[in-house]
């Protein structure tokens, strides 16, 4: 059975457990769980990492009311600070704790289950309420054909998973879930190298992170070209992530742990906070950082530029101007108005003109997010060896203008960014060119007098076509549903924009 059909057995589950409550995100939140423990029995790896009685097996063979109970008691012990392994993998339990004279005895070399496996399980906690609904589950899960597959393919799965239910709840397991296609485009063209360190400040559920390392195994044999101690830095220091909230941290835990990636800097916490510095200076960045109100704004004193904006956007892309080590390249995904807003908006873009060679950008077509319509772009970038007039010219490519509406009846695929691969180059910082098409064309070249000129608005275009003609086409409802959020998103930025103009501290609710 290949991971698609896995994928779609899986998730005709939910459909079964909704009467117990249980919404999607949730479903996918108890999958994480179960699917951890069957990872770890499928590949061996229960031996000094989970505590006898705490396994696969052990769940199987419960049944009925013990099941749940014994599945509740998994997740309190796994996810327990507290938690030690003794040398027989016995759990044992820290002095004090009521611990028996032998666990006391053994104390002293126990070991603590791996930092990681505390990630995914802290605070954890069934929704699960009925023990049927759970033996189903369970069930499932254990009868599925796993040996069919390959090693690396369990963590395809749970980004098919992950998927679908972006695909089914529109706002999915992170606020703005980016196509797989995309990532793969974005990725392909900054070409990540082994020894880099790669940054995702707004991590979600790690789809960058996983292309990346993806990306790189190919090329290496899977890494074993490689010594040992970059193997090490591959698996444990090359890939560094925020995420801000909670639940979608334990979902790219889980996602980055199935693609064997223990990764040391992954965290929960704010990126324009503090703790956002952290993250440190990187080789690559690849995001597509939340866009809309932030509900203040940022928390660090090193965001000069972007100091009182109360929006995400910008913020984000100020820290990754300045997260970028000289020479590092990014791939950004921004919405519209981080081209053209003034203000804060216009100093930003100088900063970026000058600090970086923003060599490309991509206008990205509507209705590619499974979260919202929003227009939006890519920025690549190289950060400069000095901060003044670093682009001579930026190359725009317009992927937008002249194409259909996607979405459930049109999908992206990788042939509709062939286009703008051929004309991108084999060069990851933008020094190979295709060559410019003019007006009848989509890829063209903009002096960077040619942009001052404008004021340095970068939102440019010269394809024209009438977009609410090409929205007649729609017939899906949640299509339809996405393009009229799109146009209320877009005209919430704008009026945060005039609002952050004027000087007001009031910012607009984002439109639900």
């Amino acid at each position: 059975m290949n991971a698609n059909a896995i994928v779609q057995k899986l998730w005709r589950l939910c459909t079964v457990l909704r009467k117990d409550g249980i919404t999607y995100q949730q479903y996918v939140t108890e999958l994480t769980y179960l699917l951890f423990l069957k990872m770890m029995a499928e590949r061996n790896r229960e031996t000094g990492t989970l505590p006898k009685g705490m396994r696969w097996a052990d769940l199987v063979a419960a049944s009925g009311l013990a099941k749940l109970e014994h599945y509740r008691n998994v997740l309190v012990t796994l996810g327990a600070t507290s938690s030690r392994l003794g040398k027989d993998d016995t759990l044992v339990r820290p002095p004090g704790e009521s611990a028996t004279p032998e666990e006391r005895a053994r104390h002293t070399d126990a070991r603590p289950l791996p930092d990681m496996v505390q990630k995914i399980f802290d605070s954890a906690a069934t929704i699960i309420r009925e023990p049927q609904n759970l033996a189903t589950l369970v069930t499932a899960i254990d009868e599925l054909d796993w040996f069919s597959e390959e090693r690396d393919q369990f963590g395809d799965l749970y980004e098919g998973l992950l998927q679908k239910n972006a695909e089914e709840t529109k706002k999915g397991a992170g606020q703005y879930f980016t196509p797989r296609v995309l990532i793969d485009v974005m990725v392909r063209l900054m070409q990540p190298q082994p020894g880099e360190v790669i940054q995702d400040p707004a991590a979600g559920t790690g789809g960058f992170l996983i292309a990346a390392d993806r990306y790189m195994r190919a090329r290496t044999d899977n890494y074993f070209e490689l010594g040992e101690k970059a193997q090490d830095f591959q698996k444990r220091h090359a890939f560094r992530g925020m995420e801000n909230v909670a639940g979608t941290l334990r979902l790219l835990l889980m996602n980055l742990y199935l693609h064997d990636i223990d990764s040391e800097q992954v965290d929960l916490g704010d990126t324009l906070s503090d703790k956002g510095k952290a993250l440190g200076r990187a080789d690559l960045i690849l995001t597509n950082p939340p866009f809309g109100p932030a509900g203040g704004a940022p928390t660090r004193d090193d965001l000069s530029v972007t100091a009182t904006v109360s929006s995400y956007q910008l913020p984000f892309v100020e820290h990754c101007i300045r997260a970028l080590r000289p020479g590092g390249r990014a791939a950004i995904v921004v919405p519209d108005n981080v081209l053209f807003e003034d203000g804060r908006g216009k100093e930003l873009r100088r900063m970026m003109l000058d600090w970086c060679d923003l060599h490309t950008i991509l206008r990205l077509p509507t209705g590619i997010f499974y979260a919202q319509g929003v227009k939006t772009n890519v920025l690549f970038l190289t950060r400069g060896k000095t901060e003044t007039a670093t682009t001579r010219a930026v190359w725009i490519y317009d992927l937008r203008a002249q194409m259909p509406k996607f979405g459930k009846t049109t999908p992206l695929t990788p042939a509709h960014f062939e286009g703008f691969e051929r004309a991108f180059g084999a060069d990851a910082h933008g020094r190979e060119r295709g060559p410019d098409e003019g007006e009848a064309g989509r890829w063209r070249m903009f002096t960077r007098e040619a942009i001052a000129a404008r004021g340095d608005n970068l939102d440019i275009s010269w394809l024209r076509e009438a977009e609410e003609e090409a929205e007649e086409g729609l017939i899906e409802p949640d299509d339809i549903a996405a393009a009229i959020l799109g146009h209320l998103q877009a005209a919430t930025l704008e009026i945060e924009a005039l609002l952050a103009e004027l000087g007001d501290d009031v910012v607009p609710e984002a439109a639900e």
